[in-house]
Parts: C-alpha cells; sequence; structure tokens
C-alpha cells in the first residue's frame, strides 16, 4: 500500500471516531440538544402554558357566584319564604274555643246590683233596678220576693203584669220592677213605716228563692206601706214595669 492510500485512511478513520463522539454527545443531552432549549423551544416552557390555561376559569368561577346562578339561589329563597307565608294565611285565624262560660245563669244579688227608687208616678210607688254585674248573661225569673222591715210574708204579685218572655239580662244590662207601697186614699189597714228591704230571686220553678238576697238601701225616712203592697213581674224595661 502506498503511502498516499495509508494517509486517505486514517484521515477516513478519523472522520468516522468524530461522527460517533457527535452522535454520543446528542444522545446524552449535550450539544444540540441545549442549543434548543436555549431558543426557548424546551419542554419545560411547553409545559407552562397548560399551567396558564388553567388559571383562566379563575374569573369565570367568580362570575358564577354572582352571576344569574345567584339571583336564581335568592329568587328561590324568596319563594319559600313567601309560601310559608301564604300557609300561615290560608290557616286563618284561630277560632275560639266553646264553652259553658257564655250558658246564662239566674240572677241572683251576688251577680247584682239593686237600687230602690221611690216614684213620683204613679203614686205611692217604687222602682226596683236589677243591673247584671256579672260576667254571664242572667235570668230574672218571676217577680221580686220583697220584704220590708221585720214583716213575715212576701207581697203578692200583679198576674197582669206577666211578661210574655223570661227577662234576660247580659253583663251590664238591667230589669225592672215597680212596687206598690200603700194605697193611695188610705183606705189599706196595717200601714207601717220600714226602714229597711230585702230583695229575694226566684229560681226557674219561681217557687224557691235563689243564691244571695240583695239589701238595697232605702231613704233615711224609710217608706210607708200597708197590706195594700204588691209587685210586678220583672220587665224588661222600664216604661213596662212602671205602667202598673
Amino acid at each position: 500500500m502506498s503511502k498516499i492510500s495509508r494517509t486517505r485512511l486514517v484521515a477516513a478513520a478519523a472522520t468516522t471516531v468524530l461522527a460517533a463522539l457527535s452522535l454520543t454527545a446528542c444522545n446524552d443531552g449535550t450539544g444540540t440538544e441545549d442549543e434548543g432549549r436555549a431558543a426557548g423551544t424546551s419542554p419545560s416552557s411547553a409545559a407552562s402554558s397548560p399551567a396558564t390555561a388553567s388559571a383562566t376559569p379563575a374569573p369565570s368561577g367568580s362570575s358564577a357566584v354572582t352571576g344569574p346562578s345567584a339571583s336564581t339561589g335568592s329568587s328561590g329563597a324568596g319563594s319559600t319564604g313567601g309560601t310559608a307565608t301564604s300557609a300561615v294565611r290560608t290557616s286563618g285565624p284561630a277560632k275560639a274555643p266553646t264553652s259553658a262560660a257564655g250558658r246564662p245563669v239566674t240572677c241572683e244579688g251576688s251577680t247584682t246590683r239593686t237600687v230602690a227608687a221611690p216614684l213620683t208616678r204613679p203614686v205611692n210607688h217604687m222602682l226596683l233596678t236589677v243591673t247584671n254585674t256579672g260576667s254571664k248573661s242572667c235570668y230574672l225569673y218571676g217577680y221580686p220576693a220583697v220584704r220590708f222591715g221585720e214583716a213575715q210574708s212576701v207581697p203578692p204579685v200583679i198576674e197582669a203584669s206577666k211578661p210574655q218572655a223570661v227577662v234576660t239580662l247580659a253583663p251590664g244590662e238591667s230589669g225592672y220592677a215597680s212596687v206598690s207601697l200603700s194605697a193611695t186614699d188610705g183606705s189599706s189597714a196595717n200601714g207601717y213605716t220600714a226602714k229597711s228591704l230585702t230583695v229575694y230571686f226566684h229560681g226557674r220553678s219561681g217557687n224557691e228563692s235563689v243564691g244571695t238576697a240583695a239589701h238595697p238601701p232605702l231613704s233615711a225616712k224609710g217608706v210607708y206601706v200597708d197590706d195594700s203592697l204588691e209587685v210586678t213581674y220583672w220587665q224588661q224595661s222600664m216604661d213596662d214595669a212602671v205602667s202598673w
């Protein structure tokens, strides 16, 4: 082999060794690979883009809180409140329970106030006024059983004065009866001056007294009575009472 041929073979071998070294440098991440990273085309630069994109929905998420969906939620709460109010209204006011408290009772001295007042017309007459001071309505049955002073009996009733219905007094209302004290012409006997008066109340049967009696005061000089003494039935109005 000539010297020239050997020189060419050595040069070719050197070229092959340099190519192999260059290929090895590329494979271990140096050389050309490093130059690509310097140019901004490295994988880490590409990986940063998705991170930036994932941060973008944050404003959109914030908008969802204050946007239409939030208004709808508020409206829903209002609708619930409206429904609850409607339920209360449709239930209506509670009805007062029915009890025996409203049933009338018999009028008597502890639940009434009795006043005895002399009348100028008719003469020799007295008006009895009984006012219901209780909390329930009461019935004034029959007529007042009156006793003047220490009398041993009560005077009779004027049968013609009997009303068509039992007198009923609501709380605060009054019933009336008149008392004919003595004869106007002085024809009756056994007259005397009474200084006190007791009024008894009849029950439903009209034959017995019930409850507490009333003791209306008389004038200081008293009232004159005789054997003509009589009373009317209880009346709903004063005019009916004094018409006898």
